[in-house]
């Protein structure tokens, strides 16, 4: 039986979302104990499940929260989540809240583990081939990274993709300015270097933002600076090429009609688009499993970030850094 923290109270949409997310979850996992942080009488109705334990929590952490904030708040449901796992050795802990709050107080909770600098937020994006995802990684964990740094990166996105998403052999890559050696900041290069050193399994090179997502890449190594700025613009473009051909089909009758005609495959794109299903963020290079859930999830979107923990437990991805990340390959 594995344990699962969940902080309950730090989605956009309230208890209601997590509420909702824990009760489809559990529909699949029946091998796994929820504890559900976070103002009791808004989490009644998880009462009846069997393997939920509900721990009162009064005080909720804002969106716009940052790290010493959140660590000031200790009856926070955030830090009385992370307490929890500290102390008990749960398996995982989930939160919907503010994003950079979660992860400092994670990593001051839990520690990194030995050998690793920096731990990096790591998410799965979707990619022009249906159904396949290539995960990126740091997405926004630190503003600075060093290339020994981007060396663990790559260990740690090798092991995520091999064990959580049962990629056999994955093809591992650097973000750069040019799919060239010699291009890319002073730091990438260097790691660039390194890597082919070390006859690094699964590295192939470099490549640039336009063919990242082209399905060709299992994992993306980047910065954390330069891997928030793609995630962000990933997120812009795909919203703004959703309005755009919206916009041109509802223009007249006939641009209704072609609509209707090509409905089904805008409903293939929409779907290979859908960020939801990939549930969340997680922090990789800590000591535990740790899942930032998307802020505005919805209930089927917080339960696929529950599934992205249960899947980082059962795979043992934190035991699998702790015996790779720190050895030099």
């Amino acid at each position: 039986m594995y344990t699962l923290v969940v902080d309950c109270m730090g989605s956009d949409g309230g208890s209601k979302v997590t509420v909702a997310g824990i009760k489809l979850f559990l529909t699949k996992h029946s091998n796994v104990k929820i504890i559900a942080v976070g103002k009791k009488e808004e989490l009644e109705e998880l009462q009846s499940e069997n393997n939920v334990e509900i721990v009162d929590a009064r005080d909720v952490v804002p969106m716009e929260s940052g790290a010493l904030e959140v660590m000031r708040m200790r009856k926070s449901s955030m830090m009385i989540a992370l307490d929890l796992m500290k102390e008990n050795g749960y398996d995982g802990v989930v939160s919907a809240g503010s994003t950079g709050g979660f992860l400092s107080a994670a990593t001051v909770k839990l520690k990194l583990v030995e050998g690793v600098d920096r731990a990096a937020l790591i998410s799965p994006f979707p990619t022009a081939i249906k159904g396949k995802k290539v995960v990126v990684l740091d997405i926004g964990a630190s503003n600075e990274n060093t290339p020994e740094q981007l060396v663990q990166f790559a260990k740690m996105g090798r092991i995520y993709s091999n064990k959580v998403m049962k990629v056999e052999k994955p093809k591992i890559y650097l973000l750069s300015n040019g799919a060239e050696d010699e291009k890319g900041s002073p730091e990438v290069k260097e790691a660039h270097k390194m890597l082919k050193e070390m006859n690094f399994e699964g590295f192939v090179g470099n490549i640039e933002g336009r063919d990242a997502l082209n399905g060709d890449c299992d994992v993306i190594v980047t910065g954390g600076f330069a891997g928030n700025v793609f995630l962000k613009s990933v997120e812009g473009v795909a919203s703004m090429m959703k309005g755009m051909i919206k916009k041109a089909f509802y223009r007249n009758l006939k641009s209704k009609i072609g609509y209707v005609l090509a409905k089904k495959g805008f409903d293939e794109m929409s779907e290979t688009m859908d960020y939801k299903s990939t549930g969340g963020a997680m922090l990789l290079g800590v000591n535990g499993v740790v899942v930032k859930a998307h802020g505005s999830s919805d209930g089927y979107s917080f339960s696929c970030a529950l599934d992205v923990a249960y899947r980082m437990v059962e795979g043992k991805v934190v035991e699998l850094l702790k015996q790779g990340v720190g050895e030099i390959e």
